[in-house]
């Protein structure tokens, strides 16, 4: 019989691509995790790690029983759904993953929604960037999550994962000149972006990129609140989201541009019947701004 821990071990190597990053991930050593894989070699029976030197990858045999390990997990979440669906009344605690423009736009008023119809349901909220969710999702750090994209930066489709939409939203070009009302009009302005490795970041280069210009990046911070000071004060142009662009500083003129941001609500696959997701979800479409564009499956 197969150990299911350890086929959760094996997908989390598909995933993560070395041994260090699942036991630095799942708080067990490097040792421990190659023990459990050879463990589950000798009850699979054929090899399923190639190892050279310190590097291993899967064999055909490893990808396989991960498509199936894939299957299992899932199963095992609706298995938890259905049995936390016969208790009556929600209680315990469950972990919300967000960004900070949803969370003062959204999350706020979700959890004063949660604590009204879930007196004993515990929120616990985390801000992180959308493009790292993935892993804490799958093993078990957040029960759900908000996760966004953009039109030039699509969300790929994540194993092990399932998402309902949220809302979306307008794209807007922050600047102080009213004549820079479109991106290949700024070729010579200075630019504020996200840092690199967000998804902000990555949506301003492609943006610009299709607009036919390279930015020259004079300023990197991920708050817009401070991105529209630093704009306001005459610092460069920004890319900013309609959650953001609410209340902007005096001076800052705001176009609308024709390119969007999604959000949709994240969850590992096989919980979307769990009570405390429907829960969380539920307060989450309750809270979304009349003025936001609304998208429900």
């Amino acid at each position: 019989m197969l150990d299911v821990r350890r086929l959760r071990l094996l997908r989390e190597l598909a995933l993560r691509g070395t041994i260090a990053a699942v036991a630095e991930a799942l708080a067990y050593t490097p040792s421990a995790v190659s023990q459990q894989l050879s463990t589950l070699e000798r009850e699979a029976g054929v090899p399923l790690l190639e190892r050279t030197g310190r590097r291993v990858a899967l064999t055909p045999a490893g990808v396989n029983l991960v498509r199936h390990a894939e299957a299992v997990l899932e199963r095992l979440e609706r298995a938890a759904s259905d049995l936390a669906d016969t208790h009556r009344g929600l209680a315990g605690t469950v972990r919300i993953g967000t960004f900070p423009t949803a969370t003062r736009a959204v999350v706020l008023d979700a959890l004063a929604h949660l604590a009204a119809a879930h007196p004993g349901l515990r929120p616990r909220v985390s801000e992180l960037d959308p493009a790292g969710v993935a892993h804490p999702l799958r093993a078990g750090e957040l029960d759900v999550a908000l996760v966004h994209d953009y039109d030039f930066v699509p969300s790929p489709a994540e194993p092990g994962l399932a998402d309902v939409p949220l809302f979306h939203e307008t794209m807007y070009l922050a600047a102080t000149d009213p004549s820079l009302d479109a991106i290949d009009r700024c070729a010579d302005a200075a630019w504020i972006t996200a840092t690199p490795g967000t998804l902000c970041h990555t949506m301003t280069l492609r943006a610009c990129h299709a607009a036919g210009l390279t930015p020259e990046v004079h300023h990197q911070v991920d708050d817009f609140a401070t991105v529209l000071a630093l704009v306001a004060a005459g610092h460069g142009v920004a890319l900013v989201p309609q959650l953001a662009a609410a209340d902007p500083p005096p001076g800052v003129v705001l176009t609308p541009l024709p390119m969007h941001r999604r959000t949709v609500v994240a969850f590992r696959s096989g919980a979307a019947r769990h009570p405390a997701v429907v829960a969380v979800i539920a307060a989450l479409r309750s809270a979304v701004p009349p003025a936001l564009g609304t998208d429900q499956a």
